[in-house]
């Protein structure tokens, strides 16, 4: 039986008005720069499609694996667990940031925002914390968090394209700097919000979005993300037996109705991810066609390259800037991708997942902090970066 506490949370609510045009209008101009691309671009279009088509396509498989996996209840349960074992703020803080991290490295951090805010925005409400250090924490240790595996961010696999490493051997390069970016970004969370994340709360109702989940609820769910993840480790190519693998659980749940096709469509954000691709595949064209990218990076050291790539996420979102400055083998891939990964944080224009975790806190009722956001990732991101830079070095991976 479920403890008592507050209601779950509301279904998240369908997209509309200028939030709805706004994907529609990112689509066409996708569609409209593809096609450009390819009129003007000829094999340099078709090579830049074949670099960032993968990366969208297991991003979309990720997207269906958690989707199961939130519907058999493993993140509410996870969400219930830290919630109820935390005893005061700083502690469920710090087991909400382990959780994101994980989750994030595991599938995807578009994943993590879209599935874990509502779980933490009720976990904080139930123990009488406010909402804002989670919401911060789930959004910005997502973005410094997907450093670790290929399938954790998609501009991973855009750079990943020119190294033909195995997910292992990825990991063995960047799970130093991924401790790095993420020890630091919670400690700069944790130390602005220390005022609210003090003493210990009275509730005694622990609140996640539905009732805990027996284990024989969560089979399906838990089966998928052990699967993703081995085939995401041990394969150079996982986009398409992990687009398999989130098919198959998907399409089960639909042929036994218990979920509707219009939810999975609203969950993958299709327009969203079309828009992007378009204007990827635009970009990296460009960088092909044109040597100013490449040029720019041959002159440029680690510390750098991170920062040229940091800036680019501001201006064009880390998807395209990863397709125009990866267009050509980078000198320094790993530096780069502290970049791509990290910067994001800079602004809102950084990253898909702002745009993600944004509708998906409106869905649960909550206000997103966005200006709390951009500060704490004005001052995080330089000193995240840091880390993992130096400690790339360390590792000789510089």
């Amino acid at each position: 039986m479920c403890p008592p506490g507050p209601s779950p949370s509301p279904s998240p609510a369908p997209a509309g008005g200028p939030a709805r045009f706004g994907e529609w209008a990112l689509a066409t101009v996708g569609v409209v720069a593809a096609g450009v691309a390819l009129v003007l671009g000829g094999a340099d279009a078709r090579s830049a499609a074949s670099q960032v088509w993968s990366p969208f396509v297991l991003v979309a498989g990720l997207l269906l694996v958690g989707l199961v996996a939130d519907q058999d209840g493993l993140f509410a349960a996870a969400g219930h667990h830290l919630a109820r074992a935390a005893p005061d703020g700083l502690a469920l803080f710090a087991g909400a940031s382990v959780l994101v991290v994980t989750v994030t490295a595991v599938l995807n951090l578009d994943t993590s925002v879209v599935f874990l805010t509502p779980v933490l925005v009720y976990a904080a409400r139930s123990r009488g914390h406010g909402e804002v250090p989670l919401l911060v924490g789930c959004l910005l240790l997502s973005n410094a968090g997907s450093l670790l595996l290929p399938g954790s961010n998609l501009t991973n696999l855009i750079v990943l394209g020119h190294l033909h490493l195995s997910g292992g051997q990825f990991l063995a390069h960047m799970a130093f700097p991924w401790v790095g970016a993420v020890v630091v970004t919670a400690a700069v969370i944790a130390a602005a919000e220390r005022r609210s994340l003090r003493g210990r709360s009275g509730a005694t109702g622990v609140v996640v979005p539905g009732p805990t989940p027996a284990p024989a609820q969560i089979r399906l769910g838990a089966a998928a993300v052990v699967a993703v993840t081995v085939l995401v480790l041990v394969l150079r190519s996982p986009a398409l037996p992990v687009a398999g693998v989130g098919l198959v659980v998907v399409a089960t749940r639909l042929v036994a109705r218990r979920e509707a096709l219009d939810h999975v469509i609203e969950v993958l954000g299709v327009p969203v991810l079309i828009g992007l691709f378009g204007i990827a595949m635009a970009l990296g064209t460009l960088g092909r066609s044109w040597s100013g990218p490449a040029t720019l990076l041959s002159h440029l050291d680690a510390v750098g390259t991170a920062v040229v790539a940091a800036a680019a996420t501001v201006v064009a979102n880390n998807l395209p800037a990863a397709a125009l400055l990866a267009s050509r083998v980078p000198p320094h891939p790993y530096a780069l991708l502290v970049g791509l990964d990290i910067g994001p944080n800079l602004f809102v224009t950084g990253s898909l997942a702002w745009i993600l975790w944004w509708r998906t806190a409106r869905s649960s009722g909550s206000a997103p902090p966005v200006r709390r956001a951009v500060a704490l990732g004005l001052v995080s991101v330089p000193l995240a970066m840091a880390a993992a830079l130096g400690l790339l070095a360390v590792t000789g991976s510089l």
